[in-house]
């Protein structure tokens, strides 16, 4: 259940691209706006990404807190570590997106993240990355070790730190409550459109379109023409607010 002062327009686009199958699987309805990106070989990335999906569902339901997105998260890296294995590897997924809550008579975004997969807010044309990725190569420039230029080429920029499932007995996600402010230009994504398309790609093809829908579209499209080596998926939400 969103905040009824929240207008949204909803767009989303997925494409398996140059992999066999789309493991990518999202949440796009009833103030839940995720993406999760599976791993884990065969069909386990895809079985474990649509499982994460399934046991966060619980949130679009009422006003969750931050602390309901903590509790959510660990029940569905638990749901995750219970799938049977494949090939010797644990399946595991990211998860990332927007829950459309309140905090006392505001509208916010509860923005949540394990993984390397973003959630950005882009406000007055401008975009800016509210997640932080999970990954070596993101502790590497954190650390002064690598040049966030050239981030997005290195060697280990997908090796994954945090997960859903994998190895770990619980995990820690990432979580921030933001006003919604009227213009807000929300974007939830998998790896397979950052990993081709640049912020500052990212953020022309979003003002190039006024339509949430040709806005998704658009992105995953440009991630295609890039290469298009992941699965790619974009969910791109426009809010307004009703007046009271």
């Amino acid at each position: 259940m969103t905040d009824s002062r929240v207008i949204l327009r909803v767009g989303v686009a997925t494409e398996k691209a140059q992999r066999v199958r789309n493991e990518d699987s999202v949440s796009v309805a009833d103030g839940l706006y995720l993406v999760a990106d599976g791993m884990g070989g065969h069909e386990a990335g895809e079985v474990a990404s649509r499982t994460a999906i399934e046991s966060l569902r619980g949130l679009g339901a009422g006003t969750p807190t931050p602390a309901d997105v903590r509790s959510s998260v660990r029940a569905a890296h638990a749901a995750v570590r219970d799938l049977p294995a494949s090939t010797g590897r644990r399946p595991g997924t990211t998860v990332t997106g927007v829950v459309v809550t309140s905090h006392g008579e505001t509208p916010c975004w509860l923005v949540l993240n394990v993984g390397d997969s973003r959630t950005y807010r882009m406000a007055g044309g401008v975009l800016e990355q509210v997640t932080r990725d999970h990954s070596e190569v993101a502790e590497l420039v954190e650390r002064g070790l690598v040049a966030a230029a050239d981030a997005p080429h290195h060697p280990r920029r997908n090796v994954v730190t945090r997960v859903l499932g994998g190895g770990a007995s619980d995990v820690e996600p990432d979580v921030w409550l933001l006003p919604v402010s009227p213009g807000d230009r929300m974007l939830v994504c998998s790896d397979g459109l950052t990993d081709e398309l640049s912020d500052a790609r990212i953020e022309a093809e979003l003002r190039a379109e006024d339509e949430a829908q040709a806005a998704a579209d658009r992105l995953v499209a440009a991630a295609l023409a890039a290469g298009g080596h992941d699965n790619v998926t974009a969910i791109v939400l426009d809010a307004t607010l009703s007046p009271r």
